[in-house]
């Protein structure tokens, strides 16, 4: 059997560049599928909790090939990480019944305005310098375009827009609070994917009886189960696969960069899944689109702040 490699967990071994690429691709490309997933599958709470089920028990079984290295469970370590994998859930679980009840393009929208979010929280709570000024112009540019975008939009309905609002908060909470978990725990980088996806999944059961779905889900299964069908069997896979991708590149970013810039990758990678969304999803546009101007102060950001949050 070949030795086991053991990593340091406090640096680290890939290039920053890759790291931000991996991110970029994984949650660009997550998005549709999560769409996808949930248009084909639709149990948000439990399809979240799959996802960090191939997660956790993924990272554990190729630690046990050898494959990798993860820290121990201990619950001392679990106790101080718990808060966190909290925030982390509300955050999926949310952003999974967003997608249930609108389209791709305004979970985007209200991703975008996250950066402003965490530029001005982990300023108070994490003592982090403020952004430069150009940096602040492109911020208000993105809230503008995305005040817009919400002002003329047809589809708009309470429920959709009542998840983007938890969804925006707990993101915010949850860029700033994982990113100081990662910086003072101590864990290597599967390690954290380990842990945050294994607390997470203890957390489902909770969601499944709050929101209705355990009934439903029951119901279901009950009546005959016909929901799962091939092309949906296929898309749940490929939401737990890149869920399994997304949770490392992202812990292992999180380690490289501010929670400000992790959080502005986020938001530049959905120029990609727009364009995925639009060739998988193809619609008419009109040529003026409400939040043209959202996607302009996205273009403005990452000129002046990524290179400066690093």
């Amino acid at each position: 059997m070949p030795e086991i490699i053991r990593f340091n967990p406090n640096k680290q071994h890939y290039g920053t560049t890759t790291l931000i690429t991996g991110y970029a691709l994984c949650s660009s490309l997550l998005a549709v599928i999560n769409k996808f997933a949930i248009t084909k599958f639709n149990y948000p709470a439990l399809l979240t909790a799959l996802q960090c089920l191939t997660s956790s028990f993924g990272v554990w079984v190729l630690a046990k090939f050898n494959l990798l290295h993860h820290d121990p469970f201990k619950f001392s370590i679990a106790k101080k990480f718990f808060p966190a994998a909290i925030v982390f859930y509300l955050a999926i679980f949310a952003n999974t019944n967003l997608l249930r009840h609108a389209n791709v393009e305004t979970s985007i929208v209200f991703r975008s305005l996250t950066p402003l979010l965490v530029a001005v929280t982990d300023t108070a709570f994490r003592k982090q310098p403020y952004p430069a000024k150009l940096t602040f112009v492109s911020l208000f540019i993105i809230l503008g375009g995305a005040v817009g975008y919400v002002v003329t939009d047809k589809g708009f309905t309470l429920v959709a827009y009542l998840w983007a609002f938890v969804y925006s908060m707990t993101i915010t909470v949850e860029m700033v609070y994982v990113k100081h978990m990662v910086m003072n725990l101590g864990l290597n980088t599967w390690g954290f994917v380990f842990y945050n996806n294994l607390l997470s999944l203890m957390i489902a059961p909770f969601f499944w009886v709050l929101s209705g779905e355990c009934g439903e889900l029951f119901s279901s299964v009950s009546g005959g189960w016909d929901r799962l069908e091939p092309v949906a069997f296929v898309a749940v896979c490929l939401s737990c696969l890149f869920g399994l991708l997304i949770s490392f590149f992202g812990f292992a970013a999180r380690k490289a960069i501010s929670a400000t810039a992790f959080t502005v990758t986020g938001v530049v990678n959905k120029f990609l899944t727009v364009l995925i969304n639009s060739v998988t999803e193809p619609k008419p546009t009109p040529p003026v689109r409400e939040h043209d101007m959202t996607e302009s102060g996205i273009l403005i950001w990452p000129i002046d702040s990524i290179d400066k949050h690093y």
